[in-house]
């Protein structure tokens, strides 16, 4: 707190590094379970963000994408989807679709998509997301890695809901 309080003063509120302190407090209260305190500090980034850098930049996707990740942690899946979606958009025409952080992108809407029982959607999601990780950053890659467990663990409860709702029987 005292770290952001110094650098609004002596950089102003606008600057590079006092956003980024700003973030960093916003991910700690994160860390702690201080959801509002959280989310308070990371709107007020990104209206910055977008603002100083315009909402296509880099850093305010990034603010896009934290802010979403908290609205996730809150249940509040609505606004945390609006955002993502909105970030994805921006990544493939900025970025680049096989930009790392498109990518990462993709990943975080997919599973917003599979918490919300949008089975069908997540498992579409993310094959485009493996297959476009494991050509660009190769299998091996950890982030190729997390992406392909999390697409066998949905594939297989996908046809484990199949065969549930096919036999009418529960496991």
């Amino acid at each position: 707190v005292q770290n952001l309080e110094i650098r609004k003063r002596v950089l102003g509120p606008e600057h590079p590094a006092t956003l980024t302190s700003m973030s960093n407090l916003a991910l700690t209260y994160e860390a702690q379970g201080r959801w509002d305190e959280a989310e308070r500090l990371q709107v007020q980034e990104l209206e910055i963000r977008k603002r100083v850098l315009g909402p296509e930049h880099p850093a305010t996707l990034t603010s896009m994408s934290n802010l979403a990740l908290t609205y996730k942690a809150q249940g509040r899946w609505d606004e945390a989807e609006r955002l993502q979606v909105q970030e994805l958009e921006i990544c493939k025409r900025v970025l680049g679709p096989e930009h790392p952080d498109t990518l990462t992108s993709m990943n975080n809407l997919a599973c917003t998509y599979q918490a919300r029982k949008r089975h069908a959607e997540a498992v579409a999601l993310m094959q485009n997301c493996v297959a476009l990780r494991t050509q660009k950053q190769g299998e091996k890659h950890p982030d190729t890695q997390i992406a392909i467990s999390h697409l066998r663990q949905w594939e297989e409860d996908m046809g484990k809901t199949s065969m549930q709702e096919t036999t009418g029987q529960e496991e």
